[in-house]
């Protein structure tokens, strides 16, 4: 689509002839599709200054392309930044018309775009490396810059509030950020005007003193650098010479820092020299000239040519006391060191050198970036080679959010499990369930840099072992192994309790040995695994201890529950299950029995349906083990006053009358009828069971306190499986 119109055709033809001028290749017909692609998308948007917002991602690019120069993939994605978040065109479309390096950008850059809403910064550093973990491409990165640093030169159009939420955020984390990429010019202008927005009186006061104090000092200067700029040209060198603006912040934060006046700040004045050369030795040449001239202050030189900086920064600072006894502080650096401290990483776009840094993190990938470039021309420096400049910066490590906007980092990997116990132990142990970014997710879902994690609790969780497959921090596999172990040996020594109470009622005794050697015969490895099998019922002590007297135990008793546990579910009606379960096909766990009056709960099991529970189940936490179960409110249904079917177990002395006696008192005294009474009598003794319908337990309950009064009942207590 051709351009008429004359404005925008010369924008066009600028930011085109900055990318001839800054960048080592331009795609310029790409270049002008994504113009016109921004120009369509935005048309009908207008920014908070009333201007049309397409003249943000043009500014955008234009930073790319001449203060930030990347490449024209860059430029492009700068041009194309807000068009997938704010526009009907979507990443896919993107990817099609300019290709998956543009659209990389794009959406990286729209996905660190919101990162902070709603969040207040409390640890900026981690802040940073969350922006780092969330992206593969520098580039998204340095457009990042661009782009905040363009809103900033345009905040005065935004409510007082925003405001002062942008400009903290671009103080506590983009400047120091564009720091640590040598992005010093850039890092400058953000703290001003972030300042500006932060402390408006302390800025304009700043302001104000300096300007009043311009034509003093550049009067100074002047009469300072002249007999340099002589001497220098006598050794034929190419230079330019001149005063370094102060930063507002910087003279602030010194102020602050040093407890000083902005006189005694301002006093240092300062003076760079930059070199039309590659050849470094020229720099201590100079450093010896300038001290010919004028007296250095040995303990204030430093030397950043032999020993970069962190961020690659290099330079030599040296003071000396010039005329009147003011102290000034010479830079003196090369064009090629001089711009590499004006824009760091995005100079290498530009240059290559063959010095590198020690440093772990960003420096490794700079000097990476570099050591490409040392046999790369300038030509060849093209889209192929950028394409692979992919950021390995913690990427080891994730960064998340608490609901009230805490920033957690876990490593790679990580669960809402392991969120839950970084947050607290007590969460950890309790966490039944996870919500991500609003949506609830199973716990062993991989979280993501930039995810909002909210930890569902309830009091009876407790952890699971099947959570030791996917957790990933020392600390969540620790306190889940030392719970779990703790909760074994628990069990364990409830099940050596009972077969201790067992062996001392049979007036038996073993040693160590001896249980070993029953354990094994009973097909358990070790003691420690027979005992967790007491403990759950899963053997028959009486058959292993005494299997004589087992022969001849009564087997009807079990067979009796069976037929009461049947008729009291029946009469109940079943039971209820909530939600989107309701149909499902159930039955009744054997371990516990469940009858209605009991608190129940269901468990969706993989190849056996819904089985019915009661919630103090001793099996709870063994079925807590299996990951393909899943908890399901269910409920016996009981309302408006209906009775359920109850069974007593009774025993005592045969007295004549009795059985008149208990049947009176159940349905006179307490006001409700018998279903079915089963007593059998021997030896002037009874025991037996009997059915009533009962409104509740509490119901059941008094009615066993009375039958516990009647002369002659020596037991009254609840039928069910535990005394069957």
């Amino acid at each position: 689509m051709e351009i008429t119109n004359p404005k925008h055709k010369a924008m066009l033809d600028e930011l085109l002839n900055n990318c001839r001028m800054n960048l080592p290749s331009v795609n310029e017909a790409l270049v002008e599709k994504a113009f016109n692609l921004s120009y369509e998308a935005h048309k009908n948007d207008f920014r908070a200054s009333g201007e049309p917002y397409f003249y943000h991602p043009y500014q955008v690019a234009t930073v790319v392309a001449r203060e930030i120069p990347l490449d024209d993939i860059s430029v492009i994605a700068a041009l194309l930044h807000d068009v997938v978040e704010d526009t009907e065109f979507k990443i896919d479309f993107v990817e099609k018309e300019f290709g998956a390096e543009v659209a990389e950008i794009v959406n990286g850059v729209t996905k660190i775009g919101g990162v902070f809403k709603g969040h207040e910064i409390t640890q900026a550093e981690n802040y940073r490396k969350l922006l780092l973990s969330m992206v593969n491409d520098v580039r998204v990165i340095l457009v990042k810059f661009a782009d905040r640093l363009h809103n900033m030169r345009t905040l005065e159009y935004v409510k007082p509030h925003k405001q002062r939420r942008i400009a903290q955020e671009t103080l506590e984390i983009y400047a120091p950020f564009t720091h640590r990429f040598g992005l010093g010019s850039v890092k400058w202008e953000l703290e001003d005007l972030a300042f500006k927005y932060l402390n408006r009186d302390a800025y304009d006061d700043l302001a104000k003193k300096i300007k009043s104090k311009r034509r003093e000092r550049e009067a100074y200067l002047k009469k300072f650098n002249t007999p340099i700029a002589e001497k220098l040209k006598e050794h034929n060198l190419k230079f330019d010479i001149g005063g370094r603006a102060k930063h507002l912040y910087s003279i602030y934060k010194k102020m602050i820092q040093q407890n000083k006046s902005f006189e005694e700040i301002f006093d240092l004045l300062a003076v760079r020299i930059v070199l039309e050369t590659d050849d470094p030795n020229e720099c201590y040449l100079v450093l010896g000239i300038t001290n010919q001239l004028y007296k250095p202050i040995s303990d204030r030189f430093k030397d950043y040519i032999s020993i970069p900086k962190k961020n690659n920064y290099q330079s030599i600072h040296n003071t000396v006391i010039g005329p009147e006894g003011k102290l000034v502080e010479i830079q003196i650096r090369t064009r090629k060191m001089h711009e590499i401290a004006e824009k760091g990483v995005a100079a290498h776009w530009k240059y290559k050198e063959k010095k590198l840094s020690s440093d772990k993190d960003l420096e490794e990938w700079v000097n990476w970036v570099r050591d490409i470039f040392e046999n790369a021309s300038k030509d060849e420096a093209t889209k192929d080679i950028l394409a692979s400049f992919k950021l390995n910066l913690y990427q080891d490590e994730i960064y998340v959010f608490t609901p009230l906007g805490d920033l957690k980092r876990l490593p790679v990997d990580s669960t809402p499990v392991d969120f839950a116990f970084e947050i607290h132990t007590r969460v950890g142990f309790n966490c039944i369930g996870a919500k991500v970014n609003g949506k609830i997710v199973p716990l062993d879902t991989k979280l993501n840099s930039g995810d909002q994690v909210e930890i569902i609790t309830s009091k009876n969780q407790i952890p699971n072992k099947s959570w030791l497959k996917f957790v990933q921090t020392y600390k969540a596999k620790s306190l889940i192994r030392k719970f779990i172990n703790s909760e074994e040996q628990k069990i364990i020594d409830g099940g050596k309790a009972i077969w201790e109470r067992k062996i001392k009622k049979l007036k038996k005794s073993f040693n160590s040995d001896e249980i070993s050697k029953i354990a094994r015969k009973n097909k358990f490895d070790n003691p420690n695994l027979f005992f967790t099998a007491i403990y759950h019922e899963k053997v028959d002590l009486d058959q292993i201890l005494d299997p004589e007297t087992t022969e001849h135990k009564d087997q009807t008793a079990p067979m009796e529950f069976d037929r009461f546990a049947n008729l009291a579910r029946n009469t109940a009606g079943g039971v209820m299950v909530s939600g989107d379960a309701k149909g499902i096909v159930y039955s009744y766990a054997k371990c516990c029995n469940p009858i209605p009056g009991d608190p129940i709960v269901g468990y969706i099991t993989i190849g056996e349906g819904l089985k019915i529970h009661r919630k103090n189940c001793k099996n709870l936490f063994n079925m807590l083990k299996k990951e393909e179960q899943r908890l399901l409110d269910v409920e016996w249904p009981q309302s408006n006053g209906d009775y359920f079917v109850a069974g007593i177990k009774i025993s005592g002395e045969d007295m004549p009358g009795l059985l008149s006696e208990i049947t009176n008192s159940i349905t006179t005294y307490l006001n409700t009828n018998i279903k079915a009474i089963n007593i059998g009598s021997s030896d002037n003794s009874f025991d037996g069971t009997i059915t009533v319908y009962v409104k509740d337990i509490n119901h059941l309950q008094r009615l066993i306190e009375r039958m516990k009064k009647i002369k002659g009942v020596f037991v009254a207590e609840r039928f069910d499986n535990s005394n069957s």
